[in-house]
């Protein structure tokens, strides 16, 4: 049961030095609280994972930018990380579920909150089914095999498209499984995965390293780049980037399962997002060097698979692609599982259709098991995208990352808007006794820089370009899909909202 206030506004409640503080928000324990700080590391480093998002959208990034996109990784890391420093304040302050929606409505106010938590969670949904396409990319590389559909495995073509939608739906029966046996079950899985893909980076980085064909300066050229000019290579390109560092704020998303939340959450989101940066980033660079050509046109098309298997052999090559496969297992388990931890705290404060299921969690395995088979099955639908025309991964791509990218900024925006008013302080302690992580006098700069890069990467994204969203041309629908899928939601969500307040009594916060 939850406790709220009549007004729209949602108050700040006392800190509280140990786990207990939850009911000191309104909610009592009701996920099973044991994850540790390896666990936490885990859950966000496989949301953004390396390997799956490197794999996936490499070839995209060189296609349109050539070597001169790496650039475009330390620009998107270091803009991230002023986010994730804001992220970790309120993943000090607030360690609920939900973080987004729960950050952003109190700091703001419920109605402004629901907005981003649905953009959030509808954005996570579609960052499950991108995830699950990336099996295409790597799955028959090791084994023609795996190539149910059709015989072209390339993810641009018919058979390609189609076969990467049967894959990604065999994939999310599996993750809606785990998540709903038991959350140590998924924990132990998650932080298996993440070891085999940090050993696999790591690898991956020396063995391509070693076999380099030409030095770090290539990557000042724009050899066999698509985009006019510098900035278009670099506008471009940065999509890689910034597929890739998404999710990191899954730690906070994760602290009601979390020992001392306080204390590890803030950490853990930054050091998740600082270890995928950093292994990403050397990914790229290794990929480029080592590359047979720049020129034949197969890193524009099938990007590091084609790197690792030419260059290091069938068998290594094989081995380490075996290793990408379990990297985008794993990443796909743990963004299904932020977006059911996302339905679970907004329904558990009566804000989405059937929100008493939605909110019930088993007391046997701490799991809420309904918004699992919720964002399998709605994941899987998007899927079915990849039949209509090979055009859709990449719409389907993008989607996710501008949605998240704005739900991130309606956090950092209110958030900027009480740090200039005075009102945001993160004085208090941690679950030790330690005080809690602070930007301190750094927090209006870094901020609103957040707040700034943010919007900027939500509107180079989302921009309709013909070239980058409707190659083939005659889909008007492709080259606006991300602007009409964020409006449908929008206003979907505004349809949502006008029904609910004519139908729900007085309190318009009353929980289920």
């Amino acid at each position: 049961m939850t406790t709220t206030t009549p007004s729209d506004v949602r108050p700040d409640p006392p800190h509280s030095p140990d786990d207990s503080s939850l009911a000191e928000f309104g909610y009592r324990q009701e996920l099973h609280r044991s994850l540790g700080r390896y666990a936490s590391f885990a859950a966000g480093f496989s949301f953004i994972s390396v390997l799956t998002t490197v794999f996936q959208f490499f070839a995209f990034g060189y296609a349109f930018g050539g070597p001169v996109f790496f650039w475009a990784w330390p620009a998107v890391l270091v803009g991230q990380l002023l986010v994730a420093a804001c992220f970790a304040e309120l993943a000090a302050r607030y360690p609920i579920s939900g973080a987004i929606y729960q950050w952003s409505s109190r700091l703001s106010n419920l109605t402004f909150g629901w907005f981003a938590g649905w953009i959030m969670v509808i954005g996570q949904i579609v960052v499950v089914a991108a995830a699950a396409l990336a099996l295409q990319m790597v799955l028959p590389a090791i084994w023609s095999g795996f190539q149910l559909v059709g015989t072209d495995p390339a993810v641009t073509s018919q058979d390609g498209a189609a076969n990467a939608a049967v894959l990604g739906v065999i994939l999310l029966v599996l993750t809606s499984i785990v998540n709903i046996v038991d959350n140590r079950v998924m924990s132990v899985i998650n932080r298996v995965g993440v070891t085999a893909e940090i050993i696999g980076a790591a690898l991956i980085i020396v063995l391509l390293l070693t076999h380099s064909k030409r030095s770090p300066g290539i990557t000042f050229h724009t050899t066999g780049a698509a985009s006019s000019g510098l900035f278009g290579a670099l506008a471009v390109g940065s999509f890689t980037a910034a597929y890739v560092m998404i999710g990191f704020d899954s730690a906070g998303e994760m602290s009601e399962e979390t020992h001392h939340p306080r204390r590890t959450a803030p950490r853990t989101i930054l050091t998740a997002l600082g270890a995928a940066g950093l292994l990403g980033g050397l990914v790229i660079l290794g990929g480029l060097l080592a590359a047979p050509s720049l020129t034949d046109g197969h890193l524009g098309v099938d990007g590091l698979s084609y790197v690792l298997t030419s260059r290091l052999g069938d068998g290594v090559g094989k081995v380490l692609l075996a290793d990408v496969v379990v990297a985008i297992a794993v990443a796909t388990l743990a963004i299904q599982t932020a977006a059911c931890r996302m339905l679970f705290s907004m329904a558990r404060d009566g804000q989405l259709p059937f929100s008493g299921r939605l909110a019930r969690v088993n007391p046997r395995t701490g799991m809420p098991s309904a918004p699992a088979l919720v964002v399998g099955v709605l994941a899987a639908a998007l899927l079915l995208l990849n039949f209509a025309s090979p055009d859709a991964f990449l719409a389907i791509g993008t989607t996710c990352i501008v949605m998240l990218y704005l739900a991130y900024a309606m956090v950092t925006g209110p958030l900027l808007i009480r740090r200039l008013r005075g009102e945001f302080t993160s004085e208090g302690t941690d679950e030790t006794g330690g005080k809690l992580f602070s930007l301190g006098r750094w927090g209006i700069p870094v901020n609103a820089l957040a707040l700034l890069y943010g919007l900027l990467m939500t509107v180079n994204l989302a921009w309709p370009r013909a070239a980058v969203y409707d190659p083939a041309g005659g889909h008007w629908y492709f080259q606006w899909f991300t602007v009409l899928f964020l409006g449908a939601t929008v206003m979907f969500g505004v349809g949502w909202r006008a029904y609910r307040s004519r139908t729900t009594a007085a309190v318009p916060e009353a929980a289920v």
